[in-house]
């Protein structure tokens, strides 16, 4: 029994040190700022679409079906990683899709006026989950180390992967809920979110990409991490956070 207790912590322990997304706390942050930016008539799509659940509430979809078998085919598509000297395409795609199929998938089946409601459903839900993880910089990072999950630090006094201090531990010490993350974003003008939610899917992962080399080169292996790493880098968990939110908006505007 007592060997079994080990093997269960173990295996929990590397399933959470493998978890590849925003934790549910940004994945809610995003939903939440794309709402406050969604045009009237989208809205009112969207919310007869979900029965009146908000993408907020549903932002979380990707990574709650992961415990289904009958979904792991969409495990993949919550990132990808292709050499950071090459433009996306460059290299064959992975087999089992990425984070650019996935998004382009679910665009698709909400654009099909002949795609059933529960389809639509479905694939909205991954849409607000997928556009979330597009804008944690790891999700575009190294093949080679699970973008960023093989990096051990310490954060604190805790065990944890330079992958988890972004999705989720600096988001958990700022210790604000969703929303009120959500109303303390950066402030920009019309002009500059208007800016922001230009380009394409694969403008937004290049940029991604080039922000990853530089989460990759805050920290070594090993390090204990803290106040100094928060007031450094959670300026930009904020600002990616409402980058996800107004590009998902923008790109819910022109399918709805």
């Amino acid at each position: 029994m007592r060997y079994l207790l080990v093997f269960s912590l173990l295996f929990f322990q590397q399933l959470s040190a493998n978890a590849p997304f925003w934790g549910k706390t940004g994945h809610r942050v995003v939903g939440e700022v794309a709402e406050q930016h969604l045009k009237n008539s989208t809205k009112r799509k969207i919310m007869k679409l979900l029965d009146g659940q908000s993408l907020a509430l549903v932002s979380n979809y990707g990574d709650d079906i992961k415990s289904d078998p009958k979904y792991k085919e969409y495990s993949a598509w919550h990132y990808v990683n292709f050499p950071f000297d090459k433009a996306y395409g460059e290299e064959t795609p992975s087999e089992y899709g990425d984070i650019i199929i996935g998004i382009d998938k679910c665009i698709a089946v909400l654009k099909d006026d002949n795609a059933k409601k529960e389809d639509k459903v479905f694939y909205l839900k991954l849409l607000v989950h997928f556009m979330g993880d597009l804008h944690q910089p790891l999700h575009v990072g190294r093949g080679e180390d699970k973008g960023g999950n093989d990096i051990q630090v310490r954060w604190f006094n805790e065990g944890s992967n330079l992958h988890r201090v972004w999705d989720s531990d600096m988001i958990d010490f700022y210790g604000m809920s969703y929303t009120e993350l959500a109303n303390n974003l950066p402030v920009y003008s019309k002009t500059q979110e208007k800016s922001i939610a230009e380009g394409s899917i694969l403008d937004w992962v290049e940029e991604s990409q080039e922000l990853a080399k530089k989460v990759y080169a805050s920290a070594n292996t090993g390090e204990k991490l803290g106040y100094r790493y928060m007031y450094d880098y959670f300026d930009t968990v904020r600002a990616q956070l409402e980058k996800g939110g107004l590009r998902l908006a923008k790109v819910l505007n022109d399918i709805f």
